[in-house]
């Protein structure tokens, strides 16, 4: 059933019946510019509920049932508008126009050159300095049934942060019965660009806030190379393989055992902040990227996308100065991010695969995350 989308704070739909999703929608705060931010609220017959704002086309939390059926918040961010407002950190964030690292936010398209603002040192971070995580997008529909969905839409102009092209995007979240929250991302141009999206939730299958961090979490990623960077994490164009490095998560492995020690790729990013290469070209269906476990709860997350590649990161730069939704500090290592995408750099690095879009053409990212639990403690 297709529902209205107009009035701010009334339920859309029906009491969830146990057999179908629903969807409730109520303001979650204001720009500088006094314009309204919006949450929207994904709800399936078992519980399991994804917040998604307005803001940046964020999750703003996700609750998740343990092995005992027990729900808790996965996924980092702040109570308030105003947190995402003064120190964003792309917390469950939609990043583009270009996801990840731009060397020197330069690039070159037909010959032409472009730059993009620098934020990330010498180098541009997912999209520049107003990039699709610090916009207000626009609701578009929602939907309940058998799965409960919403569609956010933003139209970057041409030239918007240095990039070519007017480009429309949309975001569709939706969560099912099986206990999946997909996030689809498309783009279409009117001039040829360059687009790479991702999604940036910070994940900890413990719970956001807990005590043990995420460095007990047991992940897998199933790639035999990755591609190492320099100083400023720029990839240095080669593809090494993983095997009898630390990057070998072809089996899982607790995240804590290997994060600190004297690796040089360690040193560069104070942790894990790196591509994998699980494939070199898109897919047709989602295929798995990664797999984590926390041991305590039982609760497991499965990372599909198109995507040929995936940024890990652990949480490195979180420091101990945002207080969370629960109220507590996030600290180094309370989280990790795994960001389905075109490898980094790629505008610069035509081995790497192409991130160009041309007129006629959709741009999509298909990212799901699949939830379930596992016996034991």
């Amino acid at each position: 059933m297709l529902l209205a989308t107009g009035l701010l704070g009334a339920s859309v739909g029906m009491a969830a019946a146990a057999d179908a999703a629903n969807v409730a929608r109520a303001p979650f705060g204001q720009m500088p510019d006094g314009a309204a931010v919006e949450a929207i609220t994904l709800t399936n017959g078992s519980g399991m509920q994804a917040r998604i704002i307005t803001y940046g086309a964020a999750l703003q939390s996700l609750l998740v049932p343990d092995r005992h059926e027990e729900l808790a918040d996965v996924t980092l961010g702040y109570p308030t508008m105003e947190g995402y407002l003064a120190k964003g950190e792309f917390f469950g964030a939609t990043v583009g126009r270009v996801a990840n690292r731009i060397a020197g936010g330069k690039f070159t398209l037909d010959g032409k050159s472009y730059q993009t603002p620098l934020n990330d040192g010498p180098n541009a971070l997912h999209g520049g300095t107003k990039g699709f995580d610090k916009v207000n997008w626009k609701v578009v529909e929602v939907k309940d049934g058998a799965a409960a969905s919403v569609t956010l839409r933003y139209v970057s102009p041409h030239m918007d942060q240095g990039y070519p092209g007017t480009l429309t995007v949309t975001a569709t979240y939706t969560l099912d019965e099986n206990n999946m929250l997909g996030v689809d991302y498309r783009a279409t141009t009117d001039r040829p660009t360059v687009v790479n999206l991702s999604n940036h939730a910070y994940w900890n299958l413990a719970g956001e806030g807990a005590p043990e961090g995420a460095m007990g979490h047991l992940l897998t990623i199933p790639a035999d190379h990755f591609t190492p960077v320099n100083a400023t994490l720029i990839p240095t164009g080669e593809v090494r393989p993983v095997a009898g490095t630390i990057f070998d998560f072809r089996r899982p492995k607790p995240i804590g055992e290997r994060v600190r020690t004297n690796e040089e790729q360690i040193l560069f990013g104070k942790g894990y902040d790196h591509n994998w290469v699980v494939a070199r070209d898109l897919s047709r269906e989602p295929r798995l990227l990664a797999r984590v476990e926390e041991p305590n709860s039982g609760r497991v997350m499965h990372v599909y996308s198109n995507q040929p590649g995936i940024q890990f990161y652990s949480g490195n730069f979180l420091d101990g100065t945002i207080v969370g939704k629960s109220g507590r500090l996030y600290r180094q290592g309370d989280a990790i991010v795994l960001e389905p995408q075109m490898f980094p750099d790629a505008p610069n690095q035509p081995a790497f695969g192409s991130v160009r879009l041309n007129p006629g053409q959709t741009y999509r990212n298909s990212i799901q995350f699949r939830f379930s639990t596992v016996g034991g403690r």
